[in-house]
């Protein structure tokens, strides 16, 4: 398959597929991103981290691509590795949005005009709202005001301002140096989300190991960058418009259930959560499909994954005899079209089948999940009668 067809089915799964799924695993990384108290900008000024953050984001799935057609499997994250950076960036996506929530919570007072308030006599320069230094209230040392004096004077709301201390050094236009560093690091937190894939990342960089081609495999993971491009854009702009109409305490929280459901996927996709659907946890026998053994003693299971889960959730099959599942799905465009299982990740269909073979195994079960973490399900082997 050559690049444009690869790249032409990149942007299409990002665009029917990956937007949703991407988003709910990566958006929270958007966090990064919102302003910080008493950042002025405008919208087109709010774009900039935004834009920085789809740039950094599309540099690196495209290299990472790149390197997958080039190397191929070898350099493919596992399951358990990425179930560990995906709690690592749902951790870093908590303390963010806890940051951000205490931040709000401590600006006691909004930015006043500084003017008016050095000459009144107010250093702070802000208007509390619990009134500590605003009208009717004075600071330590001054008669409380009354509505006239805290009216500010139009005089000195005439007053020219002072000039930004960069541009009275001549070292540029207001706000650069500030910017850079901003933009640095929304850079830097685009090209982290190839540390935290979601299913249809985990679909395309399948396909880029199979393309066999440094630009066929970079193709593929660039269509897809730029197919989530839009909603990624539309949430960063929205995280950040929340934070400047003074609703940052509305964003802080949304990311703050982001983080902790990113948590959640890796612990489940790393299987260090108790398993709640098992049967000593009160899951009913009924649930559970049981394999058939074939003339040639091979055992066959058939399991639906579909967009609320696998089907059955429990499987049984002998210890001791080979086993093939074969995954079904049906208009499957959710994260069960990717699993991880015995240590692999495994790329389902559409609508179709694949066929996992696994050897003989000893008593126990085999655990497995959709490549978020958000569903699983279990074989159990048992001795044969």
């Amino acid at each position: 398959m050559n690049a444009a067809a690869l790249f032409a089915g990149g942007l299409a799964a990002g665009l029917a597929a990956g937007t949703a799924s991407c988003t709910a695993v990566q958006g929270g990384l958007l966090i990064g991103l919102v302003a910080r108290p008493g950042d002025r900008g405008g919208p087109s000024r709010g774009f900039a981290p935004v834009a920085a953050f789809l740039t950094g984001r599309l540099a690196a799935h495209t290299a990472l691509g790149a390197l997958l057609g080039l190397a191929g499997a070898a350099v493919e994250v596992g399951p358990r590795t990425r179930a560990a950076l995906l709690v690592a960036a749902g951790t870093a996506v908590v303390v963010l949005a806890v940051r951000m929530l205490r931040r709000r919570r401590e600006a006691g007072c909004a930015p006043a005009r500084k003017a008016p308030a050095a000459a009144r006599g107010d250093p702070g320069g802000c208007v509390c709202p619990d009134g500590g230094h605003g009208q009717g209230t004075a600071p330590p040392g001054r008669a409380p005001s009354t509505p006239h004096d805290s009216a500010p004077s139009p005089l000195l709301d005439s007053a020219p301002s002072a000039p930004p201390d960069n541009a009275a050094r001549g070292t540029g236009s207001p706000g650069t140096g500030a910017r850079s560093p901003a933009l640095a690091r929304a850079a830097a937190l685009g090209m982290a989300t190839i540390f935290v894939p979601c299913g249809v990342t985990i679909g395309m960089e399948v396909v880029a190991v199979g393309a066999g081609s440094t630009l066929g495999g970079a193709a593929a993971l660039a269509g897809l960058a730029l197919g989530t491009a839009p909603a990624f854009a539309a949430l960063g702009l929205l995280l950040r418009t929340l934070v400047s109409a003074r609703l940052a305490a509305l964003a802080g929280i949304a990311a703050l259930v982001a983080g902790l459901f990113t948590v959640g996927s890796g612990l489940r996709l790393g299987g260090w959560l108790p398993d709640l659907s098992m049967p000593q946890f009160g899951s009913p026998a009924a649930a559970a499909g049981r394999a058939l053994t074939g003339t040639d003693g091979v055992q066959r299971l058939t399991v639906w994954a579909t967009e609320e889960g696998f089907r059955p959730g429990i499987a049984v099959a002998a210890a001791g005899r080979p086993v093939e599942i074969d995954f079904r799905t049906k208009d499957n465009r959710g994260c069960t079209r990717t699993l991880a299982i015995d240590g692999h990740d495994v790329v389902l269909p559409v609508t179709g089948e694949r066929v996992v073979r696994l050897a003989a195994r000893p008593e126990g079960r085999l655990r497995y999940a959709c490549g978020m973490g958000m569903y699983v399900g279990f074989v159990r082997f048992e001795r044969s009668p």
